[in-house]
Parts: structure tokens; sequence; C-alpha cells
């Protein structure tokens, strides 16, 4: 399936378009006068007709904000069924092997949080049951019965679709797998690496998933549960919301009054902007920095060979994957979870300082805006050393031959990735647009330029 092409021109004429193309376009005529708020901007954008595989982004600050798929519920709920299908078998049978010495251990997916458990690390299985098994799950099933129109409670609907939304960046399928190739590398120096028969479905099931993430648009699914409220008041289309007195709903994407605090459609509590939000900011960011120095200082793993036991940092980590040749390894392992989370925790704190700042150009705003985009996607990776560590934890079970066993410096981290993250989303990004000046004055095309 393509990806999403450029769609129309700014000066497009239906009668300039092929005759192909002119149904789609007269279908979705009636729809042209849609506004939205742009959820990192605050820019009252006209939403413009879409044809099929095509979106629409801000022309202030680029974010999607809208995109039209063809087969909007049977496209999704396919390629959820079978992610959940591809699950299903990842879970059933032996995911990988190894063998050292004559001795072999093979283990499936299920078995790593019980070993995890054994072990007492009860918190390191949890992170991983949560945002590698559960999650991801609960979203696919909840795209499924939502797509599907099946016929359950309004107030049902509405709390899966929120709960929906807010999931999406929990679900790290994909670097919990990047994190099993990275353990393939360190494990190649001991003995013979080599994948179960449930290897492949579950490289599938993180594909699927997602894909299936992709074709679910929030503003089509919503209108689908149930139409936005309407506003009594006209609205000018590229100026913001809040000098027009209107908000965006977090959740649901409505406008509404800035005076309303609920939500009549998704019943979610909001404001003009999100309250406290440097407070709460800077509060994780500090927690945060707290915790990332005894992280670093303390061994993230203990690896216990013919009786000697060797503890190691994260550091030690890349020292030993650089030193035994393995470069490529220990520049992903070093810029995951060394680069990112130092990087990450700056751009916060510049972020924080920036909105707190005077009256700035429009560039600045841009380039902020930009930072913030970068924090939000690549904040998560920094959890695949954590994944790492639970795999070589679960796999390496050979009595006093080899044995490998999680440490306390891998819960730190893990809280470190966990409390930067919700730094993220606490951070209202129309903080620094606020005192901006609005210099786009026309309605998006397509891809907004």
């Amino acid at each position: 399936m393509s990806q999403i092409p450029r769609t129309l021109p700014p000066n497009y004429r239906e009668n300039q378009l092929p005759s192909f193309s002119r149904p789609a376009l007269l279908h979705i005529d009636a729809s042209s006068q849609n506004k939205t708020l742009c959820p990192q901007c605050d820019m009252l954008v006209a939403l413009p007709p879409l044809a099929y595989g095509s979106k629409a982004v801000c022309p202030r600050c680029k974010t999607t904000l809208t995109t039209r798929w063809d087969e909007p519920r049977k496209r999704p709920i396919g390629y959820a069924l079978s992610a959940l299908f591809m699950l299903v078998l990842a879970n059933i049978f032996p995911f990988i092997n190894m063998r050292v010495a004559g001795l072999g251990n093979e283990i499936r997916l299920i078995q790593i949080p019980e070993v995890m458990v054994a072990e007492d690390y009860a918190s390191m299985a949890t992170l991983f049951m949560v945002f590698v098994q559960l999650i991801p799950a609960f979203c696919m099933v909840a795209i499924v019965l939502l797509c599907a129109k099946v016929r359950l409670p309004l107030g049902l609907k509405a709390w899966m679709a929120r709960v929906l939304f807010q999931f999406k960046t929990w679900c790290m399928v994909e670097i919990f797998l990047a994190g099993v190739l990275v353990s393939f590398v360190k494990l190649m120096a001991y003995g013979d690496i080599g994948i179960g028969s449930s290897f492949v479905p579950y490289c599938l099931f993180c594909l699927l998933q997602v894909r299936a993430f992709q074709c679910v648009d929030r503003r089509w699914l919503w209108q689908d549960i149930e139409p936005a409220p309407r506003l009594d008041r006209p609205l000018t289309a590229g100026r913001t919301g809040m000098r027009q007195g209107v908000r965006s709903c977090a959740c649901c994407t409505a406008i509404l009054p800035a005076n309303q605090v609920r939500c009549p459609r998704c019943h979610t509590p909001g404001y003009v902007r999100r309250r406290h939000s440097l407070q709460w900011t800077l509060a994780l960011l500090v927690t945060s920095v707290m915790l990332y120095i005894p992280a670093n200082l303390m061994p993230i793993m203990v690896t216990e060979a013919l009786g000697n036991k060797m503890n190691s940092t994260i550091m030690a980590g890349v020292i030993l994957l650089w030193g035994s040749g393995s470069y490529p390894v220990a520049m992903v392992i070093f810029i995951a979870s060394i680069m990112v989370p130092s990087l990450k925790m700056l751009a916060i704190g510049w972020l924080c300082w920036d909105a707190n700042g005077r009256k700035k150009p429009r560039a600045d705003s841009e380039r902020m805006h930009l930072i913030y985009e970068v924090v939000e996607f690549v904040g998560r990776w920094s959890m695949i050393d954590v994944f790492v560590i639970a795999v070589l934890s679960a796999l390496v079970r050979m009595g006093q031959l080899m044995s490998i066993y999680p440490a306390t410096g891998a819960v730190l981290f893990a809280l470190v990735v966990i409390l930067t993250m919700f730094a993220a989303m606490t951070f209202d990004p129309r903080l620094t647009w606020d005192r901006a000046s609005e210099t786009i004055n026309k309605e998006p095309q397509g891809d907004g330029k």
C-alpha cells in the first residue's frame, strides 16, 4: 500500500482535474467549510476538500490535521485483526533460542515476564507486559470495535476512543523488536543464537499494528462516534482560537467556547491552555534528572559466569561492545541510552525557558516547534536498553555456566524514560506560538503549502 501522496495544488479548479477524480471531490464538497484548530499552534484552519489518500496540514506549523483514507473502516479493521492474530502466534511458539557449550535454552514471549518475576523484578516484568503486550493488544481491539460500528453504549465508545489515542504513544512493540536485534549482537560472542517459529509473526505484528494506527484518523473516528457540537459564533480562518474566544478539545479535536470546561462530545475537561503546564513539565524534568544520575552510576545488569559476578553500567556496556568490534550496536546503545535522554532533558528545559520568554519572531517559534516534535518522537526509543536487559535476563539462564540478571539501574533508567515522556506530554506546544505574530492568513490546500 502506497504512502499518502501530495494533494491538490493551492489554486486547483475542479474542471482542471481529470474526469476520474471528480466523483471523489463532489462527494466531499459538502464538508469543504469544516474548520479545525491546530493542536500544536492553535491556528484556526479551514479544511479543504480532500481526495482519497490525501491529508491536510496546518500552514503555520505543518502539523497533520486530518487524513482521508479509502475504506476508512475495512482497512484499519483488517490490519488490526491481522495484528492480533500474529500476536497470538508470537506468544504460543518459541521466540528465540541460545546454545552455549552444549547447553541450550529457548523462551517464548510470555516467559520473559515470568522469569523477571521469579527473580524479584516484578517492576521490569510489569513494564514489559504493559508496553509490549497489553497496551498494543487493547489498542488493536479498540480499533476493531470502533471502526466496525459494534453496538456499544455511547459512553463506552467515547472512553475507548479517548484511551486509544492516549495509549498510542505507549505502544513500544517496534522498540522491543529493536532491543531483540541488539541482544542478538551481544550474545553472538557467547554462543549460537537462533530464532524460533514465533519471531516472524512478531515482526509482522509490529508492522501491522503500526499500519493500523496510521489508517485511523482521529477527526474521522470522533465524527463517526458523534458529530462535533456546533458553535453559535462566526470563526475566521487564519487566526488563533484564543483570540477568537474558542479552544480545541485535546481529546476529540472539537471546537468549543473558551469558557466551556467540559467537552459535550467526549466529556473530557480542558482549558484554553493546559493548566500549570510549565510547572508540571519542570517538576517532571527535575525528577528525571535526579534519577538519571544514579541510573548511570548503578549497574543495570549483572552477568554471572563460572561463579564470577560482573556488574555492568550503561556506559560499561557501550565500552564493551566498542572494544569487541560491534561498532554499530555500540553507537545505537550510546545514542539511545546516553545521548537521547541527555539531549531530551536539555531540550525540554529549553522549551520551558522559551515559553516563558518575551515576544519572539515566527522563525523562533518554528525552530522551537521542531525541537518539540523531535523530543516527542525520540523520547520513547530510550527504552531499547531496558528491553535488551529483559531479553538477556530471560534467555541467558544456564546455571553456573552463565546467567544474566537485571539490576536496580535498569528500573531507574526506565523511570527516567517514562518521566521524560510525561514531561513532553504535559508541555503545551501552543505556548511557543502565543507570542508569535499571526502571519498566516491563507487556507491550507491539501499539504498546507
